[in-house]
């Protein structure tokens, strides 16, 4: 049996070029565990990055841990609850706790300037994905200073959940490099 598989899940507006994703993709390389970490381009329409993630964990010959940030997150949290995952989840989005009215309409990819329109059926897709999480599976890393969701609706959530909540810091997760080492024990890499 392979050793198991990091799948990272980005965040809204984001991609595989994000800063965290980076990182733990350079980390695992310097310990020849490139091979054991992906990190999808996910489509912005919500049922489709749903879908594809899938596809990705049925074809794994190991055991796969999630780890999502923000709305990466969210996906993290439904596709570990449909496939009895692991997951690590960075300031994550919870979904039915915030107004995703506010999201409809035009944005921008941060890194590849794609752009795309977020509409009301994808919000109702996003909706119909929120799943109650079980406890033992996760792993919660949040920063109070997060300027972009309230770190208050992530513990509320996930309850029970193992949590780690540092004073400071902001949406990126600014003291990810130091959370790398304990991630891939998490993951049993």
């Amino acid at each position: 049996m392979d050793r198991g598989l990091i799948v990272y899940l980005h965040g809204f507006c984001s991609s595989p070029a994000s800063w965290k994703s980076r990182l733990l993709a350079e980390e695992m390389e310097r310990r020849g565990l490139a091979a054991h970490f992906l990190c999808p381009q996910l489509s912005p329409v919500p049922a489709e990055a749903v879908a594809a993630v899938s596809r990705l964990i049925e074809q794994a010959n190991g055991p796969v841990t999630l780890v999502g940030s923000s709305l990466g997150g969210h996906y993290a949290n439904h596709l570990a609850e449909i496939h009895g995952l692991n997951a690590v989840l960075i300031n994550p989005a919870v979904v039915d706790c915030l107004d995703l009215s506010r999201f409809v309409g035009d944005h921008l990819n941060f890194h590849s300037g794609e752009a795309f329109t977020f509409t009301a059926a994808h919000a109702e897709q996003l909706m119909a994905q929120v799943r109650r999480p079980m406890p033992e599976r996760y792993w919660l890393l949040l920063e109070a200073g997060d300027e972009v969701l309230d770190y208050r609706q992530a513990v509320d959530f996930y309850a029970g959940c193992r949590q780690t909540l540092l004073a400071g810091g902001d949406h990126s997760f600014t003291r990810f490099p130091e959370y790398i080492q304990q991630i891939l024990e998490f993951a049993g890499l």
